[in-house]
């Protein structure tokens, strides 16, 4: 039996993963504590996904503003996120999940870029979800930067249509989004997937990141299912 649209799962899930640092200083504890307690939640989440079906799931993981952040924090995480990618081969390879990154490559640290390199070429034959890790991402700057690269390879006279711009974005495989959740109770974009984003339903939830599980998830979906979603039409 077919399943009808509606009880399908979201193609594309994009998460902003915040609230990590509140999480731990609401418990007396170091930000990086809830960092590390942030990748726990990834990992559960990313199997709930991969279990309900979804084929694209992107983790906003550092953003091109987080470098504000005190010194040492950035270190910490810079460094948390190359220990993560270098120790989860096995459960990306149990699960047969892709992994891809978005950002600029360029403002990462070697040893960043050296995983990211390694994971995306360990797993680029596997045919599950795709994880997108969106490091040193921002969504301005994925724009500029695909203006500048269609600019580059197909010369200042060519047209720029939505298509064509397209395939110059990070990751150009990864679809549009279907549906953003957003955690930590704040209410905004703050720069994340804004090509993409276009006509995502968005999902908030004031529960920090670290203390999400299958159950926040599952609300999640229940959500995306209760949307008539339109893309500007009117419905029959």
């Amino acid at each position: 039996m077919t399943p009808s649209p509606d009880s399908l799962p979201p193609s594309h899930i994009g998460i902003i993963m915040d609230g990590n640092g509140r999480w731990a200083t609401s418990k007396g504890l170091p930000r990086t504590a809830g960092h590390k307690e942030g990748l726990e939640a990834a990992k559960r989440i990313v199997a709930a996904a991969s279990d309900a079906g979804v084929r694209t799931l992107s983790l906003y993981a550092f953003s091109t503003e987080n470098w504000r952040r005190a010194e040492d924090e950035v270190s910490f995480l810079m460094g948390l996120i190359c220990t993560h990618l270098r120790n989860q081969y096995d459960f990306y390879r149990e699960r047969g999940l892709r992994v891809v990154h978005s950002g600029d490559l360029d403002g990462l640290p070697a040893k960043v870029r050296r995983e990211i390199a390694r994971v995306e070429k360990d797993t680029s034959e596997f045919t599950g979800m795709t994880v997108n890790l969106l490091i040193n991402y921002g969504g301005r700057d994925e724009i500029i930067r695909a203006i500048t690269a269609h600019r580059d390879a197909l010369g200042p006279e060519t047209p720029i249509t939505e298509e064509s711009l397209s395939n110059y974005l990070d990751a150009p495989q990864v679809p549009d989004m279907d549906l953003m959740i957003r955690t930590g109770g704040e209410m905004r974009l703050s720069n994340f997937h804004l090509w993409r984003a276009a006509y995502a339903e968005f999902y908030f939830s004031d529960a920090y990141w670290p203390d999400w599980n299958e159950k926040d998830f599952k609300k999640a979906l229940t959500f995306f299912h209760s949307r008539q979603r339109r893309f500007g039409g009117v419905p029959k």
